[in-house]
């Protein structure tokens, strides 16, 4: 399964977010709901089908020690988490203070797993990557 697309969401006063609609039987069907959501290097949040979790921590398990500060953040930081009967998953005080989430957010299809940003910081974010030169890998790429 891919996943893909932008979604515009809220998180609620207890810090719970609704799984969009064209995403919850694939995630029921995939992973029965379980979740695990750790911190990105870029300042928002990982959200994993726990199958998709599991092999990505594998890796990271598996990196040499030279990389433990990264093991701790992303191994470190992971919880598991459950979509409950309402379609909601609970994201953590310690990982929305991590990644500045407040109420706006945006969840982003990224393949394997989402990423959850704050709206405002995601649009700043986008519009710096806009504004780069686009990198080598890409000049050649057929839009």
């Amino acid at each position: 399964m891919v996943f893909q697309g932008a979604s515009a969401l809220a998180l609620d006063a207890k810090g719970r977010l609704a799984v969009p609609a064209r995403h919850r039987d694939v995630l029921q069907a995939l992973c029965e709901g379980q979740l695990t959501l750790t911190k990105h290097p870029e300042g928002c949040l990982m959200v994993f089908p726990r199958s998709a979790w599991e092999a990505f921590r594998d890796k990271v398990a598996a990196l040499p020690m030279s990389a433990s500060g990264w093991k701790r953040i992303f191994l470190g930081n992971a919880m598991d988490v459950e979509i409950d009967g309402a379609s909601r998953f609970l994201v953590s005080p310690e990982l929305r203070a991590a990644a500045g989430l407040n109420k706006e957010v945006m969840l982003l299809g990224m393949g394997s797993h989402f990423e959850l940003w704050d709206a405002q910081r995601y649009a700043a974010h986008e519009a710096e990557v806009m504004a780069q030169a686009m990198p080598d890998v890409l000049q050649d790429f057929t839009f």
